[in-house]
C-alpha cells in the first residue's frame, strides 16, 4: 500500500482529513458526521471492501497487494476476459492523479519578476532567474522542480489550466476535495465523476474497468451499480493453495480452470457455483501473467528509466500501469494519489520542491513508456488538487488554504496548450487567485471529448459549463 507523507508542517484539518478517510476505508462503521456535521461522507463509503466482488447491487472489488485469491474466492469474473476481448486498441484511458493537500499552484507557475509577487513573497517566491520560461505567457516561469512538465509541455503534450476551482470556494480540505471527486459542489452526491460514467458507459462484469492504485477505493471511482477495483500494484497480487506450490501448484491451477470452464453453465447450482470460482481463478491468473516471472515473482518489464525513491511508491505504481494498460488489461478509468502531500503551511520550500519533483518526473517517465511500448495515444493523466493556496506567504515560510489552482491534462492527444487565461495577481477580498476555469466544464469537456460521452449523464448541470477543446 503507498504510504501517505504527513510532516509535521501540515495542518489539522489535513490531517484530521486524512485519518477519517482511513478510517471509512478500512470498514469503520462510524460516519464522518460523528466527528464533525460539517463534513461530507466520501463517495463510495460503506461499500464492502473485503469482499472481491459485488454484484449489480454495485460497487467495489478490493484485492489488496497482501492478499491472497483462494479456489473457494469468488472474484474479479469473466467479464475481465470479454471486456478485454472486445475493447479495441485503441480505447481511451484516462488517470486521475490527485495531489493530496492544495499545491501552491503560484510555486508550480510563478509571475517571477511581478512586484507585487516578491512582494506577497518575501522568502518563497520564485526568482525569474530560475526555472523554464512558460513558452504561451511570459509573465510566467515553470518552477525549477517541474522541469519535466515544462519540457512535455513545449513538446505540445501538456495542457495547462490556470486558475481552474468553482465559485463561492470552500477551502476545507475534505469538502473542496470532495467537490473534485464527485463532479459537482454538492456534500451529499454519494457517487464519484467517474464513477458515474462507468455506470452509464460500462459493464457489470468488468470490475478492471475503473481501477484505484491507492490499496482502497478513490472515491472518484465511486460507482451506483457497475464494480471496480482496488489494487496497490499490478505486482504484488499472488493466487495462493494451501500446501501446494511448484509445478504442482500450476497443474491444479490450470486443470482446476479446465474444469471449470467446462462445468461453469451446470444446471446444479452448487457445482456452477464452485467451477464459476475455479474458471475466474484462471482468468485473473491470465491477467496477471504478464507481470510475473516463470519462477512466479514480481515482474514488471520496464522500458524507460523512472525515477527512484524513498518516499512511497509513486513510480512504481505508475510503471505497473503502463504494463497493465500495454498487456491488453481492460482498463477505462484509473486513479491515483501522490505519496507527498502539498498543505505546506510551513518550511514549504522542502517538501514542496522534492514532491514537485518527483510528480512531474514520475508522470514524464509514465508518458515516455507509453511511447515506448506505442499506446501513447490511448492514455491521458489528469493532475488534479483540491485547491490553490494563498498568494501571500505567511509567517511560518508556507502558504495558507487558497481557492483557484492549478491543474494538468498530459497526453500525446492533448491539445498542448493553455486553457483559459492565467488570472493575474487581482485578487478576492481573501486574498486568493480568483477562480477563471471551472473544473466541471472540463470534466464535461473530457467526458465528451475523450469518451464521446454526453456529458449531461454524468455531470449534475452540465449544459451549464463552458466547454474547452482539450483533445486533438
Amino acid at each position: 500500500m503507498a504510504v501517505v507523507l504527513m510532516p509535521r508542517d501540515c495542518c489539522e484539518g489535513f490531517s484530521r482529513s486524512q485519518a477519517i478517510r482511513r478510517a471509512l476505508a478500512s470498514g469503520a462503521p462510524r460516519s464522518p458526521r460523528e466527528w464533525d456535521p460539517r463534513m461530507p461522507t466520501p463517495a463510495g463509503t460503506g461499500l464492502d471492501r473485503r469482499r472481491f466482488l459485488i454484484g449489480a447491487a454495485g460497487g467495489l472489488v478490493s484485492v489488496y497487494g497482501a492478499g491472497r485469491l483462494g479456489l473457494t474466492s469468488r472474484v474479479l469474473g469473466d467479464g475481465i476476459a470479454q471486456a478485454a476481448t472486445l475493447q479495441s486498441p485503441s480505447s481511451p484511458v484516462l488517470v486521475s492523479v490527485f495531489l493530496q493537500g492544495g499545491i501552491d499552484a503560484l510555486s508550480v507557475l510563478a509571475p517571477a519578476g511581478d512586484p507585487q509577487y516578491v512582494k506577497l513573497r518575501p522568502t518563497l517566491a520564485v526568482p525569474i532567474s530560475a526555472g523554464v520560461p512558460f513558452t504561451e505567457d511570459t509573465r510566467l516561469r515553470w518552477h525549477p522542480s517541474a522541469t519535466s512538465f515544462a519540457q512535455l509541455h513545449d513538446a505540445g503534450k501538456v495542457n495547462v489550466l490556470p486558475g481552474i476551482g468553482y465559485s463561492s470556494p470552500d477551502m476545507s480540505h475534505f469538502t473542496s476535495r470532495h467537490y473534485w471527486e464527485v463532479g459537482a459542489t454538492d456534500t451529499g452526491l454519494a457517487t464519484g465523476w467517474l464513477g458515474r460514467y462507468l455506470d452509464v458507459a460500462g459493464t457489470p462484469a468488468n470490475p478492471l474497468q475503473g481501477l484505484s492504485m491507492d490499496g482502497q477505493m478513490n472515491p472518484t471511482l465511486a460507482t451506483a451499480v457497475n464494480p471496480t477495483a482496488a489494487i496497490d500494484r499490478p505486482d504484488d497480487f499472488s493466487l495462493w493453495l494451501n500446501g501446494v506450490w511448484g509445478d504442482v501448484f500450476d497443474w491444479t491451477l490450470e486443470s482446476a480452470s479446465a474444469l471449470g470452464d467446462a462445468q461453469h453453465d451446470s444446471p446444479d447450482p452448487a457445482i456452477a457455483q464452485l467451477s464459476g470460482a475455479a474458471s475466474e481463478v484462471g482468468i485473473v491468473r491470465r491477467a496477471l501473467a504478464p507481470f510475473r516471472d516463470a519462477g512466479g515473482n514480481a515482474a514488471v518489464t520496464v522500458p524507460v528509466q523512472y525515477p527512484t525513491t524513498s518516499t512511497g511508491d509513486l513510480p512504481q505504481r505508475l510503471a505497473g500501469l503502463a504494463a497493465m494498460i500495454a498487456a491488453g488489461v481492460p482498463l477505462r478509468c484509473v486513479a491515483l494519489t501522490t505519496d507527498t502531500q502539498f498543505d505546506t503551511h510551513a518550511s514549504q520550500e522542502k517538501t514542496f520542491d522534492d514532491g514537485l519533483s518527483l510528480v512531474a518526473d514520475s508522470i514524464a517517465a509514465f508518458q515516455s513508456d507509453l511511447e515506448a511500448r506505442g499506446i501513447e495515444d490511448r492514455v491521458l493523466v489528469h493532475v488534479w488538487s483540491e485547491f490553490g493556496r494563498r498568494a501571500q506567504e505567511n509567517g511560518s515560510e508556507g502558504t495558507d488554504h487558497g481557492a483557484a489552482g492549478l491543474s494538468l491534462l498530459i497526453g500525446s492527444r492533448s491539445t498542448g496548450t493553455m486553457v483559459g487565461e492565467w488570472p493575474g495577481l487581482t485578487l478576492d477580498v481573501n486574498g486568493n487567485q480568483i477562480e477563471n476555469t471551472d473544473f466541471r466544464g472540463v470534466y464535461c469537456s473530457l467526458l465528451e471529448q475523450w469518451f464521446g460521452q454526453d456529458a449531461g449523464a454524468v455531470i449534475p448541470g452540465a449544459a451549464g459549463f463552458a466547454r474547452h477543446q482539450l483533445i486533438r
